[in-house]
């Protein structure tokens, strides 16, 4: 899989779920990096903290607006196109 920004983020939002979940029943900071985290991601301490620190919401939210722009700017090309050939 190649990357992009989209599958980084939603890495970062899966990282942020977990941390936030563990969080809500008490589970210090330390605990819930060296047992869940840094298993299954290996990213270092200070990459959690840069990661809960990234708006991925906001981030995400303006790819998908994005996307949502550019196909509808193939849908009207193609129309225009296919106006043009007949």
């Amino acid at each position: 899989m190649a990357f992009s920004r989209k599958n980084f983020l939603l890495r970062v939002k899966e990282v942020n779920e977990l941390y936030k979940e563990k969080q809500r029943i008490g589970l210090s900071t330390e605990y819930i990096y060296r047992t869940f985290i840094e298993p299954q991601y290996h990213i270092s301490r200070s990459t959690l903290y840069d990661w809960l620190a990234i708006p991925y919401e906001k981030q995400l939210r303006e790819i998908a607006e994005a996307d949502a722009r550019a196909i509808e700017w193939e849908k009207r090309q193609q129309t225009i196109n296919f106006e043009e050939q007949s």
